[in-house]
């Protein structure tokens, strides 16, 4: 039997109590380091949508999936209710993943099959082909827009387990919603800081990071009017100190502004935040919201307007769309 003197107890105590202090002295600079707007510190990288009663958890290729299913139904023309369909589809059959393998030959996010006329392995395996051909067939099925989700999916997919995409509405639904800017600053992704890009300027007066946006964005949503650099770079129209000098930044345009062009500027505003790390955002502000890499731990955080005289509506960027680029 082993035995303690009163002595032993009180260094014992003191032990625990030491512990105890260590580990919150840990945990606060943990917390400080997560809030710092310096830290390189990211537990995990993911992207999260809070959306009424439903709280989801994508990676970062669910979100760049979800929100590129967003895009290109703002380019056809399509409803928040088509997303839903895709997004809730997408998870059924792959998790929202573009994977390369499936029952018998079929492929990708929806799991599309070669020899059933969706295209070849290598179109199927295009996410933006995929989804394309996605909403073709979906746009053939009468009423869709007034089907649940299972009667929607099945008449595209003609799937063995229709069934089953019922268990994904909910979750197709508010990814959809934040997905699509109906839900604003309702997706926020977390993830480290990108590598910074060369700081050469291109003809069109933006870096080659920046270009790469431009093109990515032109590619997913179509003709977006822009501005904010030009052959050459610029020299005035922006606060001091702006990365449109360094023709690492871009503005989209939504004019005017009406409950309509918010919904679409949100719709770009989650797409390059899901996509941030893939492009090497920095910033993305948008109506009176700001995300950043290095803070986006903390998701979208109110936008300090600046104090000076101006449009509020360009103030605020609630006109328009600002992204920069590391």
């Amino acid at each position: 039997m082993t035995t303690t003197r009163p002595g032993d107890r009180r260094r014992h105590g003191w032990g625990w109590l030491a512990a105890l202090v260590a580990l919150a002295v840990v945990a606060g600079a943990a917390v400080f380091l997560l809030r710092s707007e310096h830290s390189p510190i990211v537990l995990s990288e993911r992207c999260t949508v809070d959306v009424g009663d439903t709280y989801a958890q994508l990676d970062l290729e669910q979100a760049e999936h979800a929100t590129l299913m967003a895009a290109i139904a703002a380019r056809r023309g399509l409803p928040a209710r088509a997303v839903t369909i895709a997004v809730a589809t997408a998870y059924q059959e792959s998790k929202l993943r573009n994977i390369d393998y499936g029952d018998r030959d079929s492929l990708g996010l929806f799991q599309q099959r070669p020899s059933q006329g969706w295209g070849s392995p290598e179109q199927i395996m295009r996410p933006r082909y995929a989804i394309n051909r996605f909403y073709a067939a979906l746009e053939q099925v009468d009423g869709y827009r007034a089907m649940n989700v299972t009667e929607a999916a099945q008449a595209v997919q003609r799937s063995a387990y229709p069934g089953a995409y019922a268990d994904h509405e909910a979750y197709g639904r508010a990814v959809a919603s934040a997905a699509t800017g109906n839900s604003a600053n309702a997706l926020t992704c977390r993830i480290r800081v990108p590598e910074a890009g060369s700081d050469e300027l291109r003809p069109s007066g933006l870096t080659a990071t920046a270009a790469g946006v431009r093109k990515d964005v032109r590619s997913a949503f179509g003709r977006v009017p822009q501005g904010g650099y030009a052959p050459g770079g610029i020299s005035t129209g922006h606060s001091a100190g702006s990365k449109h000098y360094d023709g690492k930044a871009i503005d989209y345009f939504f004019r005017p502004v009406t409950e309509t062009s918010q919904v679409a500027g949100w719709t770009l505003a989650h797409y390059l935040v899901a996509n941030a790390s893939r492009l090497g955002v920095a910033t993305v502000i948008y109506d009176g919201r700001i995300w950043t890499a290095r803070r986006s731990a903390q998701g979208w955080r109110e936008y300090a307007v600046p104090d000076r005289d101006g449009d509020p509506d360009v103030l605020a960027h609630r006109d328009h769309v600002h992204v920069d680029v590391v």
